[in-house]
């Protein structure tokens, strides 16, 4: 088969499509069972030959022994002229027989017997040497009637001397016939096999030819290698899952977004150390769109879409995208939001301040807005300085002034503890995991202390939340306590899994991800963190000061 196409000089040029797969695939099928047919076609033959020579040898022995020993042979051989009764007894046996010859001659060798009679008298042609010895012999040899099987033995007298010989034989072209005979059912079975080999040949490279769409073999093998560099040069993560939920494709992005080592090809979903959470949308029977799984090192995004052929479920696709990046510039958007909605809310309560000043100067009370103003300044200069005298690092000290800002206008008072001193940990660890860690735990800190103090309730103490951060034996340990309703004894297990709030379930797409970036933070530092309940919650997070990558 082939095509024509022009080239850019217009002349035509043939291109020749190779062979398909399929087509390669019947041509070789059809070969090796034509070349299996031959085979077993000459086997046969050859099988059919010995077994018509070993018949007719077994024949022609059977009958010149059984006519030695025949008393109206022996009776015959005393009479004057043996041919007579020997001549029509002979013919009679060969006809029952269906031998082609039977030859009883004297010892020297001339006939008594001849199928035809005009050779009755002559010499016998043929070996009888060792048939005189006394021992009978079967040959082929070419006599009057051509080349046949045949069988010589002695007829022995009561003395046991040889006083005559039978010779009978079945000619080489009846043996041929019948085996023509049997070649021809032979031929026609080795027929029926080839064409029945084709036909299941061609059944097979047709249904090869559907699945693999008439592409030839070098053609399929450069599409795989197309494919397979593809699949491991694009940036998302692809993992393709069977139906038995084994590993069927693992590209090299994936291999990286989950923290794997070598190729998990074969292996089940929940062999890989994975989440529980990650496991299940990998082998998950239901579509699953832009998941966020927290890891040890990574954020990752996953789409789980079921693969069907025919209705019947073959497998998952899944796909993996590093929300990383996008969700540290999510954190730093948050953090940077904060910071602006503390700056209006201090400039809002500034103003607020700033104009009972005035109102008091025009009242001529001056005296009273000079006290207003200093007590005013002295509250905001305490946090000030005891902020920036406790935390070194710039990024962090804006955090917490912000975040207690925030707290404030929640009704919450945000403390920092006497014995906070973050001195010592700069290239220990990252500003922005501190930032992390921080500003996630009071974020809900102070949700839980706002939640335990609705609006309009009265409670003995004003809701608060106490942060304290200190180094302690190569350690930072952060703590961060609140007046909440505190963590309830058995959800501490979970609390670090994306997913966990408390919050409703109708609040902003994300709930839950806070204390799991924690959990990351402090997996990827070595460190630990506690759990504990006194007043409300307490969380104390515990990072060792040695660089991560020397740990």
């Amino acid at each position: 088969m082939g095509r024509t196409r022009t080239n850019g000089a217009g002349r035509l040029t043939a291109h020749v499509r190779r062979w398909s797969l399929a087509r390669q695939l019947l041509a070789l099928q059809a070969g090796i069972v034509a070349v299996l047919v031959v085979i077993g076609a000459t086997l046969g033959y050859l099988d059919a030959r010995r077994s018509a020579d070993a018949r007719a040898t077994a024949t022609v022995s059977v009958v010149a022994t059984t006519l030695a020993d025949a008393p109206d042979l022996r009776a015959a051989l005393a009479t004057p002229d043996p041919s007579v009764r020997l001549q029509p007894f002979a013919e009679r046996v060969r006809a029952d027989t269906g031998v082609d010859f039977i030859t009883i001659m004297n010892p020297q060798g001339i006939r008594y017997t001849h199928p035809n009679p005009a050779e009755i008298g002559h010499r016998f042609l043929g070996n009888t040497s060792r048939a005189l010895a006394g021992h009978p012999f079967t040959e082929t040899y070419t006599g009057t009637l051509g080349p046949s099987v045949r069988t010589v033995t002695p007829v022995f007298d009561d003395s046991h001397r040889v006083v005559a010989l039978v010779a009978v034989g079945i000619t080489v072209h009846a043996i041929s016939a019948e085996l023509r005979n049997r070649l021809l059912v032979l031929v026609a079975v080795a027929m029926a096999v080839l064409a029945a080999g084709i036909a299941g040949s061609y059944l097979v490279s047709s249904r090869l030819r559907r699945q693999t769409r008439g592409v030839a073999p070098d053609e399929l093998r450069g599409m795989f290698d197309y494919y397979e560099a593809i699949l491991h040069a694009v940036r998302e993560g692809l993992v393709l899952v069977g139906r038995d939920g084994r590993i069927v494709l693992c590209n090299d992005a994936a291999l990286d977004l989950l923290d794997l080592t070598s190729d998990p090809r074969g292996l089940a979903a929940d062999a890989l150390g994975l989440p529980a959470e990650l496991t299940e949308a990998l082998v998950s029977a239901e579509p699953r769109s832009d998941e966020i799984h927290v890891g040890d090192t990574k954020v990752v995004v996953v789409n789980t879409s079921p693969v069907l052929s025919h209705g019947r479920p073959m497998g998952n696709v899944v796909t993996l995208r590093d929300h990383t990046d996008l969700q540290e510039l999510t954190g730093r958007l948050d953090t940077a939001q904060g910071f602006a909605e503390a700056l209006r809310s201090q400039a809002h309560e500034a103003s607020n301040r700033l104009h009972a000043v005035v109102s008091l100067v025009e009242l001529g009370r001056t005296e009273q807005a000079v006290e207003f103003a200093t007590a005013e300044l002295e509250t905001a200069q305490q946090l000030t300085d005891r902020v920036v005298g406790a935390v070194t690092e710039p990024l962090l000290a804006t955090l917490l002034l912000g975040k207690a800002t925030t707290a404030s206008e929640r009704g919450v008072e945000l403390v920092i503890a006497d014995d906070t001193a973050m001195d010592g940990i700069e290239g220990a660890i990252e500003p922005r995991d501190l930032v992390t860690v921080l500003g996630n735990l009071i974020d809900n800190a102070v949700d839980a202390a706002a939640l335990s103090s609705p609006a309009g309730a009265e409670r003995a103490e004003p809701p608060r939340v106490t942060v304290s951060a200190r180094t302690e034996d190569g350690e930072l340990v952060i703590e961060v306590a609140d007046t909440g309703p505190g963590v309830e004894p058995g959800a501490v297990e979970t609390i670090f899994r994306r997913g966990w709030t408390t919050k409703s379930a109708d609040g902003p797409v994300g709930r839950g991800l806070g204390l799991a970036l924690v959990g990351q933070v402090v997996r990827r530092h070595r460190g630990a963190v506690e759990v504990r309940r006194e007043v409300g919650a307490v969380f104390t997070v515990r990072l060792p000061l040695a660089k991560v990558g020397s740990a």
